[in-house]
């Protein structure tokens, strides 16, 4: 009775949204790699599974999993994992966890003091409860801490380094300030955390606290939580301070899988891990450490909101930093959901993202896996209606990705042979809100994106969601990218990392994608004791209306990818974003010696042709693919998804090899920030001529690869 019911319950719903999906669907458009008898069935399947996802089960997962903290290496941790599992597991799916293991650190002791004058000031180093927020009184939450620090036992003046990126210690060292010896204190922002305590030890730092300041996600922002959604003055954000611009995953075990009776280096072997101690500390801690300080007064641009002159020390103070690791090896459980292809096994999507948490994680990442669950339960319902993908289908839920990415490096480690010959495109989702869709990733799905966001309605507007994405904004974003598309352009933007696809893009050349709504009214709790459903439920997705929406871009996404007889890629965006990219480092004011990139140009030239030609055969091909040699378009297919593996080579870039791609890859000193041709840039940003000329050869390589790559791709697409 029950299945007759959830059916009939579904064909109703698909009656009644069909009105309003059909504006939006396929059906007066063309689908990338369909033609017009494989669209049909396509837009069918479509629209049958954007019907399904539905606010009361996002919020029932979210409020249900962030009910408790679930850090990474703990018992929650895997409790979440089973439950995952089991929810998948009872839509029908094959379903298992993959264990590994890993460093995974905790605090086993914190002090931070200051004495001034012979009078001491100790940091409370604890977020406490909110009467509101039931949640915020968690006996189960892990203190405030920053992961891969360092132990110590320090005492040091004290000098404030702004966001401690090379270029502050360049404004220091002009001041005559000099961090030898000293303990710095950075504010959150302008890099990835993890960057600050690495350049801070480069000049001789002995100690690294960061702290997040009012003006950049508290009270200058706008109320501070629980009134509104910014960081109140004791909220602290936790973290990863791994090199990982060197390589993410277990730091133990760096190029294998990190499996129980696995090999392991000793920790003074790992480079990832900090050498001095890191500690984070909330902004009512940081306040008297440093309105002690003296020196000179602090840059316009290193000002923040805290009610007194900012100074760059040192002071009279003398700061005494104390800390004390646990860095034990810990289980981690990978979900894994598998969905067999009907027609090409072989060929995989892999769609994920990451379950584990600093404390209860609504935002991050439970904003994701809620969606991500109604992805799955959508699939799986339609494969009951008869549906069959013709890929295989898997759906990843990872752990340890807070830590560093970890859960996800250590499986493709493990399958990186099989992952290199089967997967055709890895699909990321992370944290989500409100407001405008957000995708990166590789341009040679730009078309296929926009394509997917032409065909779904937007939540806030009666426009689709590319047509609201590029709507002109009424308030210009913070912090946005100088390269954002201008207003009624569509681009994806090119990835760094700080998320899952890392391993699958910037190690083995998967094509990957990253999507999810942006948040519109701050993100102050990030990482902290109060990313919980009280949170979420009062100042993100406050309706639950966008995770159903992500979960309907998914589903979109895996299904037709899952069922193109042409897969999608387009050549020509990568071509032209490239050609940007080339333009941007020819303006670099850091150039003293001009790079010549006259030979980049003329091999991008050819590339550029390449891409055009292969695009008329793709033209021809479209219109007839129900009556093309089903072996012929598997051997085209693999060309194609083997396409972005062409922009990988070995020995990897200058000076941090994991890192393959010679199109994207996060900075050395940004962390997360994508640097693009990283090879060339970098080179020319650190005045390295000689190696940029160097990376500019690797590039021609690349390019002169892939345009071989698809010149063959072009001679089979004229052949069918």
């Amino acid at each position: 009775m029950r299945h007759f019911v959830v059916l009939a319950t579904l064909a109703a719903t698909v009656l009644g949204v069909l009105s309003v999906t059909a504006l939006y669907s396929a059906t007066n458009n063309s689908i990338r790699g369909f033609d017009a008898a494989s669209a049909a069935a396509e837009i069918k399947w479509e629209e049958a599974a954007r019907a399904i996802p539905e606010s009361a089960r996002v919020r029932r997962v979210m409020e249900r999993l962030s009910g408790q903290a679930h850090l990474a290496g703990t018992p929650q941790s895997k409790e979440t994992a089973e439950y995952l599992e089991a929810q998948l597991r009872e839509f029908g799916l094959e379903a298992h966890l993959e264990q590994y293991e890993a460093m995974l650190p905790q605090p086993k002791s914190r002090l931070l003091e200051m004495t001034v004058n012979g009078k001491k000031f100790t940091a409370k180093l604890a977020e406490p409860t909110i009467d509101a927020d039931k949640n915020s009184a968690d006996p189960g939450m892990v203190p405030s801490f920053n992961a891969y620090s360092g132990d110590g036992d320090v005492s040091a003046p004290l000098v404030y380094v702004n966001y401690g990126v090379p270029a502050d210690y360049e404004t220091l060292a002009a001041k005559g300030i000099d961090v030898k010896g000293k303990i710095v204190i950075a504010r959150y922002g302008g890099s990835w955390r993890g960057i600050k305590p690495k350049v801070a030890a480069e000049h001789g730092a002995v100690g690294c606290l960061i702290y997040s300041d009012p003006k950049d996600d508290g009270y200058y922002q706008g109320d501070v939580f629980p009134k509104g959604a910014f960081r109140p003055p004791d909220g602290v954000q936790r973290g990863s301070v791994m090199d990982m611009v060197l390589y993410p995953g277990d730091p133990l075990s760096p190029g294998w899988a990190s499996e129980p009776g696995s090999k392991r280096l000793t920790i003074p072997e790992a480079s990832t891990l900090m050498k001095i101690p890191v500690m984070p500390i909330s902004y009512a801690d940081a306040q008297p450490l440093l309105e002690n300080l003296d020196g000179p007064v602090a840059p316009e641009a290193w000002r923040g909101a805290l009610p007194f002159t900012y100074h760059m020390g040192p002071g009279t103070g003398i700061v005494h930093l104390k800390l004390e690791m646990d860095n034990s090896t810990r289980p981690l459980y990978d979900v894994i959901a598998t969905i067999k292809g009907s027609e090409f096994p072989d060929q995989w999507i892999l769609f994920g993202n990451h379950h584990d948490a600093w404390v209860h994680g609504a935002d991050d990442p439970l904003s994701g896996v809620s969606a991500q669950l109604e992805t799955a339960r959508s699939l799986a319902q339609l494969t009951r209606q008869g549906w069959k993908p013709k890929r295989t289908i898997m759906m990843a839920f990872w752990d340890g990705e807070e830590y560093g990415l970890i859960g996800s490096t250590e499986f493709m480690e493990k399958h990186a042979d099989e992952l290199n010959q089967k997967l055709v495109t890895y699909i990321n989702s992370d944290s989500s809100g409100n407001g405008r869709i957000s995708a990166g990733g590789s341009h040679t799905l730009e078309t296929f994106v926009k394509e997917i966001l032409r065909d779904i309605k937007d939540v806030d507007s009666d426009k689709s969601l590319l047509d609201a994405a590029v709507a002109p904004r009424a308030t210009p974003r913070r912090n946005a990218s100088p390269s954002a598309a201008p207003p009624g352009e569509f681009h994806l933007s090119p990835l760094g990392s700080g998320s899952d696809y890392t391993p699958f893009l910037q190690h083995l050349g998967i094509a990957s994608l990253s999507m999810g709504f942006e948040g519109e009214g701050g993100n102050g709790i990030y990482h902290s004791n109060y990313d919980d459903f009280y949170w979420y439920s009062h100042f993100s997705d406050k309706d639950f209306t966008h995770g159903p929406a992500l979960a309907r871009v998914t589903a979109t996404a895996v299904l037709r990818l899952a069922d193109a007889p042409l897969l999608p890629f387009e050549f020509g965006r990568l071509a032209a974003s490239i050609n940007t990219y080339l333009d941007e480092i020819e303006k670099l004011p850091s150039q003293k010696t001009k790079t010549d990139l006259t030979a980049v140009r003329a091999e991008l030239k050819k590339f550029q042709k390449t891409s055009t030609d292969l695009e008329k055969a793709w033209s021809t091909a479209n219109a007839k693919l129900s009556s093309a040699n089903p072996q012929k378009l598997a051997a085209i297919n693999q060309i194609l998804f083997q396409s972005e593996r062409k922009l990988t080579l070995d020995p990897g870039l200058p000076g941090r090899p994991w890192f393959r791609h010679r199109i994207y890859a996060p900075g050395m000193y940004t962390g997360y920030a994508v640097k693009t041709l990283p090879g060339i840039r970098e080179a020319v940003e650190l005045n390295k001529p000689q190696e940029a000329a160097e990376q500019s050869k690797q590039v021609i390589q690349v390019l002169a690869t892939l345009s071989g790559q698809l010149e063959q791709a072009a001679k089979l697409l004229g052949a069918l």
